[in-house]
Order: C-alpha cells, then sequence, then structure tokens
C-alpha cells in the first residue's frame, strides 16, 4: 500500500459517516480511526525491526477561520453547539458567501451554518440575540453531536 493509497483512505474516513478502517495483510497493518486525537498508525513488519508511522488524519480542506483580533475573553460568552453529527458548512454552497462572520450581528432564528448528515442539509439556526465572536469549526469539517461550533456574545 502506498502513500496515496493511505490518504485517500484518510480523506474517506474525514469525509464520510466512517469512524474507523482498519486494514490487515501479511506485513502490513493500517488503522485510521477518526476521534478527537485523529491518529493514523501504521506497522510495517521490517527484516530487522518493525516500523511504527504516526500521523495526523485531519486534512485541511478550507481556508482558515476567521478568529476576531484581539477579542476579549469574556466569560457570558454562549456557545452555539451542533444539534447532530455530520459536516458542517458555513455556506450552501462555495459560491456564496458565509451565513455568519465574526463580528456579525445575530438574531434568534437566523441561519448561521449547515450541517450535512446522510445525503440531508440541515440548516442551523441561531436560538439567541448576539454577536460571533469566534468560529470554532473549519468549513467542511466533520462535527459531532454537542460539538461547540461558534461563540456568541449575547445581546
Amino acid at each position: 500500500m502506498d502513500l496515496r493509497e493511505i490518504q485517500a483512505l484518510i480523506k474517506f474516513v474525514s469525509t464520510n459517516a466512517v469512524d474507523e478502517v482498519e486494514i490487515s495483510r501479511k506485513d502490513f497493518k493500517l488503522l485510521i480511526r477518526k476521534n478527537p486525537a485523529q491518529v493514523v498508525t501504521a506497522a510495517v513488519a521490517a527484516p530487522v525491526a518493525q516500523q511504527v508511522i504516526a500521523a495526523p488524519a485531519t486534512i485541511a480542506t478550507s481556508a482558515p477561520v476567521e478568529s476576531a483580533p484581539a477579542a476579549p475573553v469574556v466569560d457570558n460568552l454562549i456557545t452555539i453547539k451542533s444539534p447532530m453529527v455530520g459536516t458542517f458548512y458555513r455556506s450552501s454552497n462555495p459560491e456564496t458567501p458565509s451565513f455568519v462572520n465574526v463580528g456579525d450581528e445575530v438574531k434568534s432564528g437566523k441561519v448561521v451554518c449547515i450541517i450535512e448528515a446522510m445525503k440531508l442539509f440541515n440548516e442551523i439556526e441561531s436560538e439567541i440575540n448576539g454577536k460571533i465572536v469566534k468560529v470554532l469549526v473549519d468549513n467542511a469539517s466533520p462535527v459531532e453531536y454537542d460539538q461547540p461550533l461558534f461563540l456568541v456574545e449575547p445581546a
């Protein structure tokens, strides 16, 4: 198994609803697991010793998430969390602007992102009025249930 095949498997795991892939061959074992640590391990049997290769299983699929410049740390920030497992999207398609950006005012009921789960695109709405202080997830990244997505300063 070459590096391109391993990278393709990592991409498959990170973009689909697969939590773990394990491949075992006579002289090769590969385990890719999607979890908070997101680590890939591969063990290759060599004639003298066994080699273990570890690499992060994260794949950058978009530009870095915007953050508030020198935002003061405030204890009264409210977190908008993911109501489901799926893939987080900041806009309805790549050609349109993000639903919300850092510094935007949101009102209760305003769509802040989309989470795709099993080919269904679910609009996630703000339940509070306030200002977006920080976006905590990269676009097109997998998210877990109850994972923080945005920090909001209540109005």
